[in-house]
């Protein structure tokens, strides 16, 4: 319809007249609250922000030689990164010599993978880039607890042994690592799609 005409009828509602296609041919225009429409607007932009934020990349720098302790403390701060939804680079650093032993690097990546198994899964596996080696891990997806009622069984994790504790702290991680196997980890699957939840009978 004609703009005058549309401006009409949008006065006579106590409305406003906006234009939200302007390359439209004819240009498309709606009859609305300009306020609300505005405030939509921005609504969409903190969202939008919001899942940009989620996509922050957080590094990690270890050595190969590395202490057990020190290891502990850069990689429960990657499982707070992991656990507020970044994106999280470990990555080992060799310097001279250490180069001819790259694979002590990647077992300490694996090592560092399977301690934050609990916050993350490993998104790209090791990968050697000039004197560093690194892998990329990704946040978990978030999903509801199941409640354990009484008299039912526990979970299989805890039940389970738990892991050795580290070694003394005068040992780094990669004399552990070469002399001991990474300690197994329990995994949580999810439910199959197939057990749905029936519905109740007709009394």
């Amino acid at each position: 319809m004609p703009t005058i005409k549309a401006l009409e009828l949008a006065q006579e509602k106590g409305l406003d007249l906006v234009e939200v296609a302007p390359t439209a041919v004819p240009p498309v225009c709606r009859i609305l609250d300009y306020g609300q429409y505005k405030y939509e607007l921005q609504k969409r932009e903190r969202e939008a922000k919001k899942k940009q934020k989620s996509q922050t990349f957080k590094e990690i720098r270890l050595r190969v030689k590395i202490d057990v302790n020190d290891l502990r403390t850069k990689l429960r701060r990657a499982g707070q990164f992991l656990d507020e939804g970044d994106r999280v680079k470990v990555t080992v650093q060799f310097r001279g010599r250490e180069m001819s032993h790259a694979n002590l690097g990647r077992d300490l990546l694996d090592r560092a993978a399977e301690l934050l198994g609990e916050h993350g899964t490993v998104e790209r596996p090791p990968l050697l880039e000039g004197r560093n080696m690194y892998i990329v891990m990704a946040p978990l997806e978030k999903r509801p607890e199941k409640k354990i009622e009484k008299g039912e069984g526990t979970p299989a994790e805890a039940s389970a042994p738990q892991p050795a504790g580290p070694p003394n702290g005068g040992e780094t991680i990669g004399d552990a690592v070469a002399a001991k196997g990474s300690a197994p980890t329990a995994t949580v699957e999810p439910p199959a799609a197939d057990e749905a939840p029936q519905p109740a009978e007709q009394g």
